[in-house]
Protein backbone atom coordinates (compact mmCIF):
# COMPACT_ATOMS: atom_id res chain seq x y z
CA UNK A 1 0.00 0.00 0.00
CA UNK A 2 1.11 3.52 -0.77
CA UNK A 3 -0.03 6.80 0.75
CA UNK A 4 -1.25 9.57 -1.53
CA UNK A 5 -1.86 13.22 -0.73
CA UNK A 6 -4.98 14.43 -2.50
CA UNK A 7 -6.15 17.95 -3.22
CA UNK A 8 -9.81 18.25 -4.14
CA UNK A 9 -10.85 21.57 -5.68
CA UNK A 10 -14.63 21.94 -5.59
CA UNK A 11 -15.97 24.48 -8.08
CA UNK A 12 -19.40 25.64 -9.12
CA UNK A 13 -20.34 24.37 -12.55
CA UNK A 14 -20.38 26.88 -15.43
CA UNK A 15 -23.63 28.80 -15.51
CA UNK A 16 -24.30 28.45 -11.77
CA UNK A 17 -24.55 31.85 -10.05
CA UNK A 18 -21.64 32.65 -7.72
CA UNK A 19 -22.74 35.54 -5.48
CA UNK A 20 -19.54 35.40 -3.41
CA UNK A 21 -17.43 35.63 -6.58
CA UNK A 22 -19.51 38.57 -7.79
CA UNK A 23 -19.07 40.37 -4.46
CA UNK A 24 -15.31 39.80 -4.51
CA UNK A 25 -15.06 41.02 -8.10
CA UNK A 26 -16.99 44.23 -7.28
CA UNK A 27 -14.81 44.84 -4.22
CA UNK A 28 -11.62 44.32 -6.22
CA UNK A 29 -12.75 46.94 -8.75
CA UNK A 30 -13.44 49.39 -5.91
CA UNK A 31 -9.92 48.77 -4.59
CA UNK A 32 -8.33 49.59 -7.92
CA UNK A 33 -8.17 46.10 -9.40
CA UNK A 34 -10.62 46.77 -12.24
CA UNK A 35 -8.49 44.62 -14.56
CA UNK A 36 -9.53 41.47 -12.64
CA UNK A 37 -12.63 39.64 -13.85
CA UNK A 38 -14.27 36.25 -13.93
CA UNK A 39 -13.90 35.69 -10.18
CA UNK A 40 -15.35 32.36 -9.05
CA UNK A 41 -15.17 30.91 -5.58
CA UNK A 42 -14.88 27.33 -4.43
CA UNK A 43 -13.29 25.26 -1.74
CA UNK A 44 -10.13 23.21 -1.42
CA UNK A 45 -9.98 20.01 0.60
CA UNK A 46 -6.70 18.24 1.35
CA UNK A 47 -6.62 14.62 2.53
CA UNK A 48 -4.49 11.50 2.49
CA UNK A 49 -5.54 8.09 1.27
CA UNK A 50 -3.86 4.69 1.26
CA UNK A 51 -4.23 2.65 -1.90
CA UNK A 52 -2.41 0.07 -4.01
CA UNK A 53 -1.65 2.59 -6.78
CA UNK A 54 -2.51 6.07 -8.08
CA UNK A 55 -5.49 4.82 -10.10
CA UNK A 56 -7.05 3.20 -7.03
CA UNK A 57 -6.39 6.31 -4.94
CA UNK A 58 -7.97 8.57 -7.57
CA UNK A 59 -11.00 6.29 -7.83
CA UNK A 60 -11.46 6.32 -4.05
CA UNK A 61 -11.20 10.12 -3.81
CA UNK A 62 -13.58 10.59 -6.75
CA UNK A 63 -16.10 8.30 -5.02
CA UNK A 64 -15.72 10.38 -1.86
CA UNK A 65 -16.42 13.51 -3.94
CA UNK A 66 -19.56 12.01 -5.49
CA UNK A 67 -20.93 10.71 -2.20
CA UNK A 68 -19.98 13.46 0.24
CA UNK A 69 -17.79 16.40 -0.78
CA UNK A 70 -19.76 17.84 -3.69
CA UNK A 71 -23.28 18.55 -4.74
CA UNK A 72 -23.15 16.94 -8.20
CA UNK A 73 -26.06 19.05 -9.43
CA UNK A 74 -24.12 22.34 -9.13
CA UNK A 75 -20.48 21.46 -8.40
CA UNK A 76 -17.54 19.77 -10.09
CA UNK A 77 -14.43 18.44 -8.40
CA UNK A 78 -10.87 18.45 -9.69
CA UNK A 79 -8.64 15.85 -7.98
CA UNK A 80 -4.85 16.15 -7.85
CA UNK A 81 -2.75 13.34 -6.36
CA UNK A 82 0.82 13.08 -5.18
CA UNK A 83 2.41 9.90 -3.85
CA UNK A 84 3.97 10.41 -0.43
CA UNK A 85 7.41 9.08 0.45
CA UNK A 86 7.49 6.42 3.13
Amino acid sequence: MSRFAALVEVRLRPGIADPAGTTIERSLAALGFADVSGVRTGKAIRLEVEADDAAAARSRVEELCRRFLTNPVIEDALVSLEEQAR
